[in-house]
């Protein structure tokens, strides 16, 4: 099966939008960043004055011979080495504390923006792109952030200040030693541009692999009893190959960036050691001043070094910067409009108690309206045409007809999982894009038809419809919907854990345990999308008994496989090919003779066919 993706493509130079982008996010963190800068400055000059106590030293021997006193000068290095010591602890420590806490800011402001983007993201993405953003790439770019911020001050202050010294011991030779910083500039242009490609091919072949572990685990079972083994590894060896050749593509090109900036430091040293060894023999120079000028070259190009492996590293960081900061960028499609999240700050800033929602409209739902409204997912045909209905409190609607005709997609956008692409829904009159995001979706029961639970015990899942439910309040959900007799033989009853999306539990189980959870949510809507497909006859009875109750003076969607399950329905919608071809009550539709009747009556032939063979095995 082939990983389809919609990834941004990056190319060209470096960004420094991305790398400003980055600085701004790094502003928090002054407390840290300021005392850093200021620790690799001061090292750097500490660096810088080691070749001038090595110099006063010499020209002292020079100049004294045997009776040279030297204790000033190991004063100075004794006093040097220990503060370089402390300021070395000091921004190890700085830098440990930036890359711990940008990377837990980091994945936090991934995950916060994962809950608020629409579903239409997370329907072009799979999980394990997902993944590999909230984990290598916010480490990749945590580290990099506070050691290259460190690298970056070393090496810029080292360099400034013995630049300095070259140009202020003998301005000749240090024009001459620093002859050759152009050529290196360029070089580690040319080097930027091809490593910069390499590494965003490796970040994007890395959220291939991540995704491709998390289907292959996902769909382990589908792939065993399809026996796809073998096709599903040559399909992963095939993306892991292109991840490998990218990888040594970029490895190549920094083993070749490297002997190029020592080859080009030590040429310059060379200069300097060939000019400036004349100038002693010539007595225009001391030697003292020249094994400092000698300690001053190379001192020059280490950093140079240090900067080109930063450079090296900055490609492979700017790959995970902008995969990074594309997702905590992303606007989610579907979100509240300006004016209503403005009323919406004001109101929780008052606290008004006048009974009415967070964006001041009346709190209870009266009526549902469907004006004109098609919907077209992105890049897709129209799955949903011109469809209109109203839909008053307390009734019942159910959706019939065949896969694809738009049954769920009018579902969807009742929750406002997607928007109309035409036309309005309307809440008592109003827009309800003009409502409250959260306050709609917050007064939704939707059970769907794979169920879904969270780790932990029976009581959290039931819960987690509403936090401050009490244990009793949790019971009498899971009565109502017939599910407090499975759940006390377990274990440990309500305090059984269900395991890893529940797969302790059957999935009849844990489909009773979302219906407890919705009921236990006390909505205003409620929905169910083929919710009782995988619950026996039996105990869908039952349920719907206690959930007629709840829905008293509540409106419901039903999306329905059993037709006889929604026979009580108030009204009931034929969706074919996007819109409606019937609407009515169970028996008119039997009487017109149409759509329904077939559905009906095939699938009331399929079930009598069922029920017969099934006696005849017994």
């Amino acid at each position: 099966m082939s990983h389809w993706l919609e990834e941004t493509d990056y190319s060209g130079r470096l960004d420094w939008r991305v790398w400003l982008k980055v600085l701004r996010r790094l502003m928090g963190y002054k407390r840290y960043v300021v005392p850093l800068a200021i620790m690799a400055l001061i090292v750097a000059w500490i660096d810088a004055a080691f070749p001038l106590v090595t110099r006063d030293a010499l020209n002292l021997i020079e100049r004294d011979g045997a009776a040279t006193d030297l204790s000033g000068c190991i004063q100075w290095y004794v006093g040097l080495t220990v503060s370089l010591a402390i300021c070395v602890w000091i921004f190890i420590v700085l830098a440990g504390k930036i890359t711990t806490e940008l990377s837990h800011d980091l994945r936090e402001m991934g995950f916060v923006r994962l809950q608020a983007l629409s579903f239409s993201y997370f329907d072009r993405r799979p999980v394990g792109w997902l993944l590999a953003r909230l984990t290598s790439d916010s480490a990749r770019l945590a580290d990099f952030v506070a050691w290259g911020l460190l690298e970056m001050f070393w090496c810029t202050g080292l360099m400034g200040f013995v630049a300095y010294h070259l140009l202020t011991l003998n301005t000749r030779l240090g024009l001459i030693t620093l002859a050759v910083v152009p050529v290196l500039a360029l070089a580690c242009w040319y080097f930027r541009r091809m490593l910069l490609q390499s590494s965003r091919d490796i970040r994007k072949q890395n959220s291939l692999i991540t995704a491709a572990y998390n289907e292959g685990i996902s769909g382990v079972r589908t792939t065993k009893t399809l026996v796809r083994e073998a096709e599903h590894l040559e399909e992963f060896q095939e993306t892991s190959s292109t991840m490998y050749r990218a990888s040594v593509r970029n490895a190549i090109q920094g083993a070749l960036f490297w002997p190029v900036v020592f080859t080009l430091g030590s040429f310059g040293t060379g200069l300097a050691l060939y000019y400036g060894g004349g100038s002693v023999l010539a007595g225009t120079i001391k030697l003292g001043t020249l094994v400092a000028f000698m300690h001053y070259t190379g001192r020059f190009f280490e950093p140079v070094q240090h900067m080109a492996q930063l450079l090296t590293n900055s490609q492979r960081a700017q790959a995970s910067a902008e995969r990074l900061l594309d997702l905590l960028e992303t606007v989610p499609e579907v979100k509240d409009a300006p004016e209503v999240a403005a009323v919406i700050e004001r109101r929780q800033s008052e606290k008004p108690d006048d009974g009415m929602a967070e964006d001041g409209y009346p709190d209870r739902i009266g009526t549902v309206e469907f004006r004109n409204v098609s919907f077209a997912y992105q890049g897709g045909k129209p799955v949903l045409q011109h469809f209109s209905m109203t839909v008053p409190a307390g009734t019942t609607v159910a959706l019939v007809g065949p896969t694809g005709g738009g049954k769920s997609t009018i579902v969807s956008l009742l929750c406002r999982f997607y928007e109309p692409t035409e036309g309005d829904i309307l809440i008592d009159g109003v827009d309800y894009r003009k409502r409250s995001l959260h306050w709609l979706q917050s007064n939704l029961g939707i059970v769907l038809q794979t169920p879904h639970l969270f780790s932990g015990t029976v009581r959290d899942n039931i819960r987690y419809a509403r936090l401050d439910a009490g244990d009793a309040e949790i019971e009498r959900a899971a009565k109502l919907v017939s599910a407090h007799p499975f759940i006390t033989e377990l274990e440990n009853g309500y305090d059984t854990h269900v395991g890893q999306a529940g797969n302790k539990l059957s999935t009849g189980q844990k489909q009773l345990i979302s219906f407890a959870r919705a009921v236990l949510a006390d909505p205003q809507i409620f929905v169910m999308d083929e919710a009782t497909s995988s619950i026996d006859t039996e105990t869908e009875q039952r349920i719907q008994k206690g959930v007629e109750a709840v829905l008293k003076d509540r409106m419901s969607f039903v999306i329905a496989h059993r037709l006889s399950t929604i026979r009580h329905a108030d009204v009931i919608l034929v969706i074919e090919d996007g819109g409606i071809l019937e609407q009515g009550h169970h028996h008119d539709l039997l009487a017109q003779r149409g759509k329904y009747y077939e559905l009906y009556t095939r699938q009331f032939v399929e079930e009598g066919e069922t029920h017969v063979l099934a006696g005849k095995n017994n």
